[in-house]
């Protein structure tokens, strides 16, 4: 387990990395790649942090993923030169700008799953920069968005017709986020992008990139289809990944500080909410969140500025770690970072790219 790092002197609430945890985080998703013949593309909406992609990237990482436009703008603006917008992306008047601005500093992938889509990105004319590719999303089970595994060489022929070259496919296998479904999702990218390899061969075009994995089917991911993974919940780790068996507590790198408040016979408060925690809680989830320092703990009711925790019994004025469900929610309420490192050492850090939701 850690050692407790609830920095006396921080006032809470406040979201703490632990150093040691996290490069070890970094240092092993990196090994665990290059072993596989795997290229790692993190995402960096888990930590929207320059100076976490800066470790990703040293550490081996072939470039970012992204989920907007405006999160990629700050990664290119701090040298992040290879960047993927891995959802559907729908150019409007109001992110041309952007687009463009993107593609005089860094080179760029953008999910597509529609004709229309590429057609509105190629009438900016940007398309012909040199810097710009789309990747064709595939629907392999979780059924958000994506094509079916089949339709992937029509819809590549038809927006390499249209003018937008296609660098390959992509998916994300969202339904792994289940205790019984990781091993199962896997096997669903490895059929889903099998059948799109082929779908497209069959167009005439070489899918020369096939992306996926996320944090919970990762272990089980093909690297005989797949050539690169976007995991990106893996350098925190979370309550989720936890509970669904993909990290030890001793993973865990960010944790929210928080004091307890208040006392009764049967739960304690703590002094943080769904403000800082977010809302999240998966149907698998046993409470709002877990303590990492006392696992048998429980949230069990969030309201926006208190949490209710059952299951161990404190002083007023403790300090625990608390380890939020979902870690991306939470880092996107956040502004900074305590960075604690060895020696006692805690440095403030920005959340970078918080809010850049569009």
């Amino acid at each position: 387990m850690n050692p407790p790092l609830t920095t006396s002197s921080a006032m809470t609430p406040a979201l703490v990395i632990d150093e040691i945890v996290l490069d070890a985080n970094i240092a092993r998703m990196a090994d665990f790649t290059a072993s596989a013949g795997l290229a790692l593309r993190p995402h960096v909406k888990t930590h929207k942090s320059i100076e976490i992609a800066r470790r990703q990237l040293a550490a081996g990482a072939v470039g970012v993923t992204v989920a907007t436009l405006s999160e990629a703008t700050v990664f290119a603006d701090a040298g992040c030169h290879d960047i993927f917008v891995a959802y559907p992306l729908w150019i409007d008047d109001s992110k041309i700008a952007m687009l463009r601005h993107l593609l005089e500093r860094c080179s760029l992938l953008v999910g597509i799953d529609s004709a229309p889509s590429a057609a509105r990105i190629v009438r900016t004319g940007l398309a012909d920069t040199g810097h710009l590719a789309g990747m064709i999303e595939i629907d392999s089970g979780h059924h958000r968005s994506g094509v079916h595994p089949d339709e992937a060489g029509e819809l590549a022929e038809a927006v390499q017709d249209a003018g937008l070259e296609v660098a390959g496919i992509f998916t994300f296998p969202g339904h792994s986020y289940s205790p019984t479904a990781r091993r199962s999702a896997a096997q669903d990218e490895h059929d889903a992008l099998s059948t799109a390899i082929r779908s497209l061969a069959d167009h005439g075009i070489v899918a020369r990139v096939v992306s996926g994995g996320s944090t919970p089917s990762l272990e089980f991911a093909d690297s005989s289809v797949l050539t690169e993974v976007r995991p990106g919940v893996y350098v925190f780790g979370d309550a989720q990944q936890w509970e669904l068996g993909t990290c030890d507590p001793s993973d865990i790198a960010l944790t929210a500080i928080a004091t307890v408040v208040s006392r009764s016979p049967d739960h304690l408060i703590l002094d943080l909410g769904s403000k800082v925690l977010g809302a999240d809680r998966a149907t698998y989830s046993s409470g709002f969140g877990r303590l990492l320092d006392h696992p048998d703990a429980r949230l069990t009711a969030l309201s926006e500025h208190h949490a209710t925790v059952t299951g161990v019994d404190l002083e007023r004025g403790t300090r625990v770690r608390v380890v939020p469900n979902h870690v991306c929610s939470t880092v996107n309420l956040a502004d900074e970072y305590l960075f604690a490192a060895p020696g006692g050492r805690v440095t403030v850090c920005p959340v970078n790219a918080r809010g850049r939701n569009r």
